[in-house]
């Protein structure tokens, strides 16, 4: 019993079945066949048929998962190459001098060519699921100081005002302020784990629907004009309206993330300039850029890693690691079907991110 339930999951690993693969299949098989016999009416007399086949086999192994149907499409192309497109037409005659041997051999090539192209697409899975190990392993290594430094200042503060009942009214404030701060700071590494969460699911997919972009970075500004007073936000917008496919809220995270960097990392930031226009290769590019005193040149390879540790950041202030919130919103971005760059100016830093305005792009 135990023997049968082990075997189970990989049987149906390496032949799973699914109505998307039917058909890709099938579509697959009817084009090669239509574009075959119209090759026939042309001419007769060329073999064109099993290269066509070949490719056919080859790109259902590719868009499907599994075995299964690349051997079905290799074993239905053989026959379709020998019934419908070899002398003798419209029938099987496996005596005809040499007939049997290019039966066998394109049947073979057929299953090799399925084999070899499920295995590589194999490969790159797994290629892939380690990346996400070692992304997580990073981010599990990140999120640990991220989450220890703010809550021991808060142990700290707290314990301060509990077991100092004579701290003067001011002193209290500023102890309480702090708590606040680091709270404050928690809730948005708590907001950047559910963001990774949301957009690292394989189950999950991204709920994009087509959102006035000008709405978002309006609604993320009003929300950083309440947490950073001290700075001086403006915006700009494009007078059409400009809808982009999105997942709002990621992409305010996104926003927020960005605008939290220039405030805490830019040191001298007093004014961020928050904008968002079309661009002429169909892209909606949102840009934060601040007046701060810029991206060290030795972060800017590494700055949507999680590997930025506080040691590098220009504060040197541990809870304050640049590498989770850019890693998150690198990732968001890309989700999207969008790309994220920084830059420095001459008055500061830039980032700049751009989504694919049409639907289908952003698939």
């Amino acid at each position: 019993m135990s023997n049968s339930h082990s075997k189970r999951p990989l049987f149906f690993e390496l032949f799973p079945f699914s109505f998307r693969d039917l058909k890709i299949t099938l579509l697959i098989l009817l084009v090669a066949v239509t574009f075959c016999i119209l090759l026939q009416r042309m001419e007769p007399s060329a073999g064109f048929s099993m290269p066509v086949f070949v490719l056919t086999v080859l790109l259902t192994s590719w868009l499907t998962n599994g075995y299964f149907w690349g051997l079905l499409s290799a074993v239905l192309g053989v026959i379709a190459v020998n019934y419908f497109f070899t002398y003798p037409f419209w029938s099987f005659n496996l005596t005809i001098t040499g007939y049997p041997l290019s039966f066998l051999t394109f049947l073979s090539v057929s299953i090799i060519t399925s084999t070899l192209t499920t295995k590589t697409r194999q490969l790159d899975k797994l290629r892939l699921e380690n990346e996400k190990i070692r992304m997580r392993a990073d981010l599990l290594r990140s999120v640990s100081h991220d989450i220890r430094t703010p809550l021991t200042s808060i142990i700290g503060s707290t314990s301060a005002v509990l077991d100092n009942p004579d701290l003067s009214t001011e002193d209290r404030r500023t102890l309480l302020q702090d708590v606040k701060q680091e709270a404050q700071w928690l809730i948005r590494v708590v907001e950047n784990l559910l963001s990774i969460t949301r957009i690292g699911s394989d189950q999950a997919e991204l709920a994009k629907q087509p959102e006035p972009a000008e709405e978002v970075l309006a609604e993320a500004a009003q929300k950083a004009r309440k947490r950073l007073p001290d700075i001086k936000f403006s915006v700009e917008v494009p007078d059409d309206l400009l809808m982009v496919p999105m997942d709002p809220i990621l992409i305010e995270q996104v926003l927020s993330n960005l605008i939290e960097n220039a405030a805490t990392h830019g040191v001298t930031t007093t004014a961020i300039h928050l904008s968002v226009k079309e661009t002429e290769d169909g892209f909606a590019a949102f840009s934060v850029r601040d007046n701060g005193r810029g991206i060290p040149p030795s972060l800017l390879p590494h700055l949507f890693d999680y590997s930025i540790r506080h040691a590098s950041t220009p504060t040197g202030d541990g809870k304050r690691n640049m590498g989770l919130g850019l890693s998150v919103c690198s990732a968001v971005v890309k989700a999207h079907g969008g790309r994220l760059t920084a830059r420095n100016h001459k008055d500061g830093a830039e980032f700049i991110f751009c989504l694919p305005v049409s639907k289908e792009e952003s698939i």
